[in-house]
């Protein structure tokens, strides 16, 4: 069961409990007050009857010393007539609880004037002929004589009131029940409706829409309910889209590594096969043995490049502090006898903290990218200065550049803007991939400005550690 209709039912429930135990309290409120006020007035009456009987006694004629059977019967008839047209009906007894007199209709039992004495005056409520009366019993002393006298007041009213009372209470009840009904239906749909919107929204991301949000439509409880899940919606849409790329990126990773491995091991193979199969002469032996060694060494390249990434991804780095010299005077010893290139080195003194062989890694394949984009020749500038946060290296090339929609893409492993000429130079796509993750281990990365027939400048910033060491120092 839905919960607005849960809602609808219990309401209804309530709402019904509520008017029934109501409604009868009231009705029988307004019938009990009523009776009382009729038990008041029969009471009353009775009072007056006897008072009226025992002044009536003491007007007859003092013939007899006891006040006779005749008298009173007189004095009753008198009673009672002298109430025509109110309904009054009365009862006298003697002393033996003998009926003396009785009023056409008075047919009840005795057992009130069985309960009534001298120090006592009663009453009951009786149902006779379906009518309900009040009966009530009291002495009377008329002259020596104890008599007892009992009166009917007619209540039937009442009762029919009370009964007209809850049919009419009944049908408002049903009344208010059906407009309660509709009423709390309307409510319930509107409490309901962020619970209905949050509902659709789970279906729709269910069904693999992560776009789709939940209208908010309250600013209580549940409009934040609402909320929270759009915004739980826009974290899992985020993450679903980073594993979407991861798994495209390695997807793309799979097959530049197997196209990578298919082309020089295609060569490798044919040429062996060539070399296998054929008996050639010195020239095309070299030249054969010459493919399989290049492609063999491209080979090698990129495993040594893939597993220098692994390493990185999962290396825990050793910083310590290195003067910028150490590392310029390494990189200048390193591509000394590289003499297609005309290498420029200027940098600023500093000391810089760092994994020393990981950094030395990062500049090396900065300048190795830099000669395979340059002509034989060409400048080659690798510079070092301070900067407000730290120490920032460059390495600029006058090479053939790199277009704008390519800048973003060459960090991936793999990927290359010319192939032909990285090919051809042992090129395997994977040495700013390996830059990346070096750097993003030294909470830095790899800035590229490069314009197309113009060259390119990379540089990293590497933070100012030395400051950081001093304060240490200083607050120790």
């Amino acid at each position: 069961m839905k919960f607005s209709l849960k809602l609808l039912l219990w309401s209804i429930i309530v709402m019904a409990i509520s008017l029934g135990f109501s409604g009868f309290y009231f009705v029988n409120y307004v019938f009990e007050t009523s009776l009382e006020r009729e038990v008041g007035q029969a009471l009353d009456e009775n009072s007056i009857l006897r008072f009226a009987f025992e002044t009536a006694a003491l007007n007859v004629p003092a013939k007899y010393d006891v006040l006779q059977d005749g008298s009173i019967e007189q004095i009753a008839l008198n009673l009672e007539s002298g109430g025509q047209n109110t309904g009054r009906m009365l009862r006298i007894s003697d002393e033996e609880r003998n009926v003396l007199y009785a009023s056409d209709g008075f047919e009840t039992d005795e057992e009130l004037l069985g309960q009534t004495d001298e120090l006592t005056k009663t009453y009951r409520i009786i149902r006779q002929n379906e009518q309900y009366y009040i009966q009530t019993g009291s002495t009377v002393k008329a002259l020596d004589r104890v008599l007892y006298l009992e009166t009917l007041r007619n209540v039937s009213e009442v009762f029919n009131e009370r009964t007209l009372g809850f049919t009419v209470y009944r049908r408002v009840t049903v009344l208010m029940l059906i407009l309660g009904t509709l009423i709390m239906y309307l409510i319930a749909s509107l409490l309901t409706k962020p619970i209905r919107l949050l509902t659709k929204a789970t279906k729709q991301m269910a069904a693999g829409d992560y776009k789709y949000r939940a209208q908010k439509v309250s600013n209580d409880e549940l409009g934040q309910l609402t909320q929270d899940f759009n915004q739980m919606a826009e974290a899992l849409e985020e993450n679903v889209s980073k594993l979407e790329d991861e798994i495209q990126a390695r997807e793309d990773f799979m097959g530049a590594f197997a196209h990578e491995l298919k082309t020089p091991l295609t060569s490798i193979i044919g040429y062996a096969d060539l070399l296998r199969s054929r008996k050639l002469d010195e020239e095309k032996s070299f030249l054969s043995a010459n493919y399989i060694y290049t492609e063999g060494k491209r080979l090698e390249a990129m495993s040594i490049r893939l597993l220098d990434i692994m390493v990185a991804r999962h290396a825990v780095p050793q910083f310590q502090t290195v003067p910028v010299e150490n590392l310029f005077l390494y990189l200048q010893n390193m591509f000394r006898n590289n003499e297609e290139m005309n290498f420029i080195y200027s940098y600023e003194p500093y000391t810089v903290l760092v994994e020393t062989d990981l950094i030395i890694t990062v500049l090396i394949n900065l300048l190795d990218n830099a000669c395979k984009a340059s002509e034989p020749g060409s400048n080659i500038e690798v510079t070092g200065r301070k900067e407000e946060e730290g120490y920032r290296f460059l390495v600029r090339d006058y090479g053939v550049g790199i277009a704008p929609e390519e800048v973003k893409k060459i960090t991936k492993a793999f990927y290359m803007v010319d192939k032909s000429r990285s090919r051809s130079r042992n090129g395997a796509g994977l040495g700013l991939a390996l830059c990346t993750e070096i750097l993003s281990l030294h909470d830095s990365r790899l800035e590229i400005d490069s314009r197309p027939g113009e060259g390119t400048t990379m540089s990293f910033l590497i933070r100012d550690g030395r400051r950081e060491d001093e304060h240490e120092e200083t607050s120790s």
